[in-house]
This record gives structure tokens, sequence and C-alpha cells, in this order.
């Protein structure tokens, strides 16, 4: 008898394919559309029907049923609760990992359960190996793609019961065979930005959140340079939005953004010159192993300090249990508080946490 497969479909191109792979290989697969966001866009459109519009043409098509199902509130009390508070906190959080964590590989594994799930499956570009009880997760064949990075926070018996698909598979094949079969989403863009967010306005869509509190911008000398809106829109290394360009007096350049200082509520910025960006190492904290935490306490492997990042080298010293000290070979730029480092030995990924503080 066919194993059964509950797939997450997002409407998007990738997910499509995914569960058309899974059909062909004989599954017996179900989709399931999760709403994690409910508002309108700002033409007072609901962008989640025209994605669950799509959801049912491209089930319709393979022939295989479909679900939705309402995950706002968890949504809202397990992601976003969390990034309005480090945003509050001067940081840059990461909801896309914790969306992962609290919500696709949560409470979205519950209610596969309820429909009768052997495994789950998505649209993630990585692989996985379930050997011996031990599950690990492995960067994709389409390393450009590669999604272990958001994948960082899975636990043991999160990653049990998964596939990925698209694993082996480079994304403009993954266009071709949706094209090929006829899928509504072949020629659909990809996401883009934060996922409840989407192409909309970003200072505008937290300012309805959060309140703004306007202040000077320095230069490192403690020159005011200027006025910035409110240091939750400004992100370490930030070049564009800072509307300095053109002081009397100054050399002509590019402004980025340094260093926060939410006590004071001061932004400073750099002109020109980018060292005071790097940084030599960094702490980071609520570290997630996979599959475990290593028995040597100090190590050198790769990691990643954001999205798309080639591998770094580096030289790791765990801290306690969820902490660890990371040395870099070569100095970062711009190594952010709030987003993830990730672990890497060769293919695999060895886990993540977040970003406390770097070393200057």
């Amino acid at each position: 008898m066919a194993k059964t497969v509950v797939i997450g479909m997002s409407g998007g191109v990738d997910s499509s394919v995914a569960a058309l792979l899974l059909k062909q290989q004989g599954y017996n697969v179900i989709g399931l559309y999760m709403l994690n966001w409910e508002e309108n866009d700002e033409n007072g459109c609901c962008t989640a029907e025209d994605d669950y519009a799509d959801v049912r043409r491209v089930c319709s098509l393979i022939d295989i049923p479909y679900y939705t199902v309402n995950f706002a509130k968890e949504y809202m009390d397990r992601v976003f609760s969390y990034f309005l508070k480090e945003y509050s906190a001067g940081r840059t959080p990461n909801p896309d990992v914790l969306c992962n964590r609290e919500i696709k590989f949560g409470p979205f594994l519950q209610e596969a359960k309820k429909l009768g799930a052997d495994y789950i499956a998505t649209g993630h570009y990585c692989k996985i190996s379930h050997e011996n009880g031990v599950h690990q997760l492995l960067k994709a064949v389409d390393q450009n793609k590669d999604q272990t990075y958001f994948l960082n926070q899975l636990s043991q018996d999160q990653l049990k019961d998964v596939l990925f698909p698209l694993q082996d598979m480079q994304k403009p094949d993954v266009r071709k065979i949706a094209i090929e079969n006829g899928l509504a989403t072949a020629k659909k863009k990809d996401s883009t930005g934060i996922c409840f967010i989407g192409e909309r306005n970003f200072r505008k869509f937290l300012s309805t959140y959060l309140p703004a509190k306007p202040g000077k911008i320095l230069d490192l000398t403690g020159k005011t340079v200027g006025e910035h809106l409110g240091l939750m829109y400004y992100t370490l290394g930030q070049r564009r939005g800072l509307e300095l360009g053109g002081i009397k007096g100054e050399d002509q350049g590019r402004w980025f953004v340094v260093k926060k200082d939410l006590q004071n509520n001061i932004l400073y910025v750099s002109h020109g010159d980018e060292s005071p960006l790097y940084s030599k190492s960094c702490e980071v904290d609520e570290f997630n192993w996979i599959p475990e935490i290593p028995k040597e306490k100090e190590f050198i492997c790769k990691a990643k300090f954001r999205y798309r990042q080639p591998d770094q080298a580096v030289r790791v010293r765990i801290t306690g249990d969820k902490s660890v000290h990371i040395d870099f070979d070569e100095p970062q730029r711009a190594v952010t508080e709030g987003q993830y480092a990730v672990l890497y030995d060769g293919e695999k990924c060895l886990g993540g946490g977040v970003i406390q503080s770097a070393e200057y």
C-alpha cells in the first residue's frame, strides 16, 4: 500500500513541482495550504487568496486532494510577537527561520498526522538523510538555492519523517518541469523578503505595529550628519535609505550604518571606511545542534552569518548547552545581532543559533 505524504503547498512553483514529483514516485499525496497571515495588501486584496487559487489549480491538475488550515493565531503568538520584540530591542530578527521551527514543522506536522501522513514534504532546497534513527540535514545540489540556513532550528523529531523532493534538482529544471506539465505556477516569480510583508514598504508596515522614535545620526567622530526615522528601520552595513548624500564639507562617497545606540537613540554611520563593520568573532545563543551537541568542545568548521553567504572558515568553542563562541579565520562584515550563525561540516548542517554580539 502506498505511503501517504502531506506536502506543504504555498502556491509557488517549488512546492507545486515537489507535489508532482511525489505523485510520480507513487506516493499517496495530499496538499495542505497554510494560511499564516491574514491581512489585505495596499490595494485591499488578500494575497493569500491568489496563492490558494494557484494551489487549487495545481492540485486539481495533478489529481491530488488538498486542504487549507489557518495558523494565523499560532504565527502571531510564536513568530510575529518575537519579530516585534527583537525589532524593539534594536536587533534584526529572521522570522523565516522561526516560522520553519514553530509553524511549518510544528502545527503543520501535527495537522499532517491527523490526515494520516507517513511523511511530510516541502519545496525546500535541501537534502536529508535518515540513518539508524539519526536525521541529518544536508546541503541541496543547487548550492545557489540551498535553504539549510533557514532550517537550522529543526529538532530530530521534526526532521524524522520529512522528505525534500527537490534535494537533487537545479532551479531551472524545476521551472522546466512545471512548464512541461502545464502547472499554473510555472512562471510565477519567487517570493522575496519576509513572508508576511511580501513586496510592501517595510518601514510603512513596521510603523503600524511599533512607534517610531526619530533621532540623530552621528559619524564616528561624534559629529551630527543627519536624522534617522527610528533605529528599528536600520540594520548593520545598510547603505540605502540614509539620505546623507552630498553633505557640505564631506568627500563624496557611500555612507553606511556601523552601530546602533539604543539607550541614547543614536544611529552611527561611517563614510567610505568600512573597517568598523568588520568583526573577528561572535557570541551565539539559543543554539540548536543537528543531530546532537558534539563531543569536542572546540573544533574547526565552516559558517554562514546570512543566507547565501559563501561558507566562512571558523573555529568554534562550545560554551554551554546552547551557546558557542565563534572565532573567524577572516574578519567578517556586518555580523548582525538577531540574525543566525549556522555551522557546516562539508555538506552537513550542524545547526545554528542567534547572534548575540560581535567582537571587533
